[in-house]
């Protein structure tokens, strides 16, 4: 497990940022915590680090961490919102077996991901160790604020797709492999993630930034730990959410278009930043959705099922979310690409091969918490795992993503909001933005509608299904340890 040796290296020859929300320069992948941390200018660039590890290398190779840029095969496409285009031939096994929900522990977008987020974990961790060199007290506080905000979005994706994990809240050496390989329950974990994110509103962050942490950024990713607990945690998240409502610094895009090409824009909470035409500081994921670019075949097709809800419930997101493979225009199997990543907003052109720049050098932002989730977390939180309700604010924050999307604000609003009808709307304000699979098990549906669409495309669902497996390199390195790590049901 490279993220937990104890000589702490910091690998950022890959942090070359040139967005305004980051620090420059950037530290020497050569330089050590033990001779580079000595100011708190040298600590806060050493955040750019964290940030470079949730980004990931913008390659194929499977040797490197890719970070958020693999994210949607570990998600999305285990839903019924998308697919890839071959399943079967030999580059897209490991997708086929994510789509087809039969993962296997050695499935290597599963174990990219385990490391990827763990190594956000330990370059937080990293950071936590060495605040002694802050004198600022002030300062300090922000510092914390921002790794702990970090360190816990990280083990926040972490303990939904894997369930209980190591805690590892501080950099480990070799020998404690007790730590490094001991999985403690989900509670556990969730205490981490509650406290790291209190620690983050009340340290003082920016306010400011779109691509970093902030105030609004740790209320609005605890309002949705709140409600991912298993007992969920309703008044806490209501009042975090309306926080950020009445704090009026977010609005929605009156162009939804806008929301994902206009970036870093008035609905943006937090965005992983990237800037397109340079190798270690774009991403690679907007053009694998496309069809032929560069050697992807469209690994992230939307599927039938989520176009006929875009298509009867999406309003004028329409167009936005997806569009006809334009390749499949002219006969063979019609497939529908995503449309709200196309390559720096290119549209593709009518073979779906043109754009402005390479489209393997995108500078798409990936969006993680925008304000549209807030209003519809309030209205989730409102609701409280009931069917339904007739309460006037939780109607009013669904039906301004409603309105935004096109629907008459009398005419369309409802006389009571139910949970089928939110969960809906979310799916269809969301596609694609690797939220549907955590809002199925949230609203306790995933049983119900995984299974039903496994069943439709001659897949098979168990709700071992929901967890994936523990990857079969930890399990190895495990081994020759004195603590063996445990796999999760359902995987050999």
């Amino acid at each position: 497990m490279k993220y937990l040796k104890y000589i702490a290296i910091v690998l950022m020859g890959n942090v070359f940022v040139s967005c305004s929300d980051f620090l420059e320069p950037v530290p020497s992948s050569s330089i050590t915590t033990d001779n580079y941390y000595t100011t708190a200018e040298e600590l806060e660039t050493g955040l750019i680090g964290v940030y470079a590890a949730i980004k990931g290398i913008n390659s194929r190779d499977k040797d490197e961490n890719h970070g958020v840029q693999w994210e949607f095969y570990v998600t999305e496409m285990r839903t019924d919102n998308t697919s890839t285009k071959s399943p079967d031939s030999e580059d897209a096994s490991d997708a086929g077996q994510l789509e087809s929900l039969d993962v296997l522990p050695t499935n290597n977008f599963v174990g990219n991901y385990y490391t990827s987020f763990f190594q956000v974990v330990y370059r937080a961790n990293v950071i936590l160790a060495n605040l002694d060199v802050v004198t600022d007290s002030t300062r300090a506080a922000a510092i914390e604020a921002e790794a702990k905000f970090l360190r816990a979005y990280a083990y926040f994706n972490l303990v939904r797709l894997f369930g209980d994990l190591p805690l590892i809240d501080r950099v480990i050496t070799p020998s404690e492999t007790e730590i490094q390989f001991t999985r403690v329950s989900t509670s556990l974990i969730y205490d981490l993630i509650i406290s790291d994110l209190e620690t983050a509103i009340n340290g003082g962050l920016s306010t400011t930034y779109k691509t970093r942490a902030t105030k609004a950024a740790a209320q609005g990713l605890l309002a949705k730990v709140y409600l991912s607990l298993d007992t969920p945690n309703y008044l806490q998240a209501q009042l975090l959410c309306e926080e950020i409502i009445n704090s009026k610094k977010y609005s929605l895009q009156s162009n939804f278009y806008n929301v994902f090409y206009n970036e870093r824009n008035s609905e943006i909470i937090f965005a992983i930043g990237y800037n397109s035409n340079v190798q270690d500081n774009s991403q690679i994921f907007s053009a694998e959705w496309m069809n032929a670019v560069g050697n992807t075949s469209g690994v992230n097709y939307a599927t039938t099922d989520v176009v006929a809800a875009i298509d009867a419930n999406g309003g004028n997101r329409k167009d936005v979310s997806y569009r006809q493979d334009p390749l499949t225009l002219f006969g063979g199997t019609v497939r529908y690409q995503v449309a709200k990543y196309f390559p720096d907003g290119a549209t593709g052109g009518s073979d779906g091969q043109t754009f402005t720049g390479l489209p393997q050098l995108a500078g798409n932002d990936w969006i993680v918490l925008r304000y549209a989730d807030i209003l519809l977390m309030h209205s989730e939180a409102i609701l409280a795992g009931a069917a339904e309700t007739t309460n006037t604010n939780a109607i009013n924050s669904y039906m301004e993503v409603r309105v935004r999307a096109g629907f008459d604000a009398l005419s369309d609003r409802p006389t009571k909001l139910t949970k089928d009808a939110l969960l809906l709307e979310r799916r269809v304000e969301f596609a694609f933005e690797n939220h549907r699979l955590f809002d199925l098990i949230r609203f306790d549906a995933a049983q119900s509608v995984l299974s039903a669409f496994a069943t439709a495309n001659g897949f098979e669902f168990t709700s071992t299904d929901l967890l994936l497996p523990i990857p079969q390199n930890e399990i190895n390195l495990s081994r020759s340890s004195n603590t063996v790590m445990a796999q999760n049901p359902g995987y050999n």
